[in-house]
C-alpha cells in the first residue's frame, strides 16, 4: 500500500477557508490598482479565449458567456489569456531577526510570514494566477518563478517548509537586484520585519514602482517588539550581529516604544507616497484574520 504523504506544514485549511469568499489577487487587489497591467494593446486580435468564472457586478456584460447561461442558469464570464496571465512574486524575508519569537508558545516571525505567503500563493493559484517565491537574507537563497499550476503550487509550499531564518540581512541590496531582474511587470508582495536602514529600503521599494510593478508590503513584528513588555535588567541580543547590550527596560520602555512607533509610523507614511500598500501586524493577530480585513478593504475601495 502507498504511503500517505503528510499535508503541508504552511496550510491551515481552517484558515484558508475564512478567505474563500475573497477572490484575492485579480478581485479584490489587483483589479483595483493594476487595472490594464496585463492588457494586450491588441485587444481584439491577439486574444484566445482561456476558460470561464462567476459574473460578479461590474464586470463587462459583453463578456457574458449566454450558452453557458441557457445550460446552467448562471452567469459566467469569458476569459481570454491576456487576462489570466497575472504574475505575482512573493518576496519573503529569511534573515535570523525572522526567527525570534517572545515565549515558548506561538508563532515565530518566519513562521507567521511563511503562513501568511503560503495562504497567499494557494489562493492566486485557485484562481489560475501565477506566482512565484523568492526567500532572502543578506542575498537571494531560493528563486523560484511565478506559474499557476497545482504542480508548481506543491514545490512552493514544499520550498516554505525547508527553509530557516539564520543569516543577516541586506534588504535593499536585494529589492535592488530583484528589481532588475524581474522583467515581467506584476505584483511584488513583500513579508518582512524591515530590519535594514529605512531610508535604503524605501529607495529599494522605490525601485520596484519606477519598474512599474505594484507593490504591497506585509510587515510582520513580534508584538514584544513592539510592546517591550520586559520587567528586569536584561541582556538583549541582537539575532544577526549578535551584538549585545544591557539595559534596564524601566528606564528605557518609553523612549524605545516611541522610536518603534515612529519607524512603524515611517515606513506607513513613506509607502503611501509612492503607491504602495502597507500593511503592519504582529504574530499575535491570526495571519487569516488580518488578510481578510486587508482584502475586505482592497474591495471597498475598488
Amino acid at each position: 500500500m502507498a504511503r500517505r504523504r503528510r499535508g503541508y506544514q504552511y496550510i491551515d485549511p481552517e484558515a484558508v477557508a475564512k478567505l474563500g469568499r475573497f477572490n484575492l489577487v485579480a478581485r479584490a487587489v489587483v483589479e483595483g490598482f493594476v487595472v490594464g497591467l496585463h492588457r494586450s494593446p491588441y485587444h481584439g486580435f491577439s486574444v484566445e479565449f482561456s476558460d470561464h468564472r462567476e459574473y460578479v457586478p461590474g464586470d463587462n456584460l459583453r463578456d457574458l458567456d449566454w450558452i453557458a447561461y441557457g445550460r446552467t442558469d448562471r452567469f459566467f464570464i469569458k476569459r481570454y489569456e491576456e487576462e489570466t496571465n497575472l504574475r505575482a512574486h512573493i518576496l519573503l524575508d529569511s534573515s535570523a531577526s525572522m526567527g525570534y519569537r517572545f515565549g515558548d508558545e506561538g508563532l515565530t516571525k518566519f513562521e507567521y510570514a511563511a503562513y501568511l505567503s503560503a495562504s497567499l500563493a494557494y489562493l492566486m493559484v485557485r484562481q489560475q494566477d501565477s506566482v512565484g517565491l523568492v526567500t532572502f537574507d543578506q542575498e537571494v537563497s531560493h528563486f523560484i518563478p511565478p506559474s499557476s499550476t497545482v504542480s508548481h503550487l506543491n514545490r512552493l509550499l514544499r520550498t516554505l517548509e525547508e527553509v530557516s531564518p539564520g543569516k543577516t540581512t541586506d534588504v535593499s541590496e536585494t529589492f535592488h537586484k530583484l528589481a532588475e531582474s524581474i522583467k515581467r511587470r506584476g505584483l511584488i508582495i513583500i513579508v518582512s520585519d524591515l530590519f535594514d536602514d529605512q531610508a535604503e529600503v524605501m529607495r529599494a521599494l522605490s525601485h520596484f514602482r519606477q519598474k512599474k510593478h505594484e507593490v504591497i508590503v506585509f510587515h510582520v513584528l513580534d508584538r514584544a517588539e513592539r510592546e517591550f513588555p520586559f520587567d528586569r535588567l536584561s541582556d538583549f541580543v541582537d539575532m544577526e550581529t549578535r551584538e549585545r547590550i544591557q539595559a534596564d527596560p524601566r528606564y528605557v520602555r518609553e523612549q524605545y516604544i516611541h522610536e518603534v512607533n515612529a519607524f512603524i509610523d515611517s515606513y506607513r507614511r513613506e509607502c503611501f507616497q509612492n503607491d504602495i500598500d502597507y500593511v503592519d501586524t504582529d504574530t499575535a493577530v491570526p495571519y487569516e484574520l488580518m488578510l481578510a480585513a486587508y482584502l475586505g478593504r482592497r474591495e471597498k475601495t475598488r
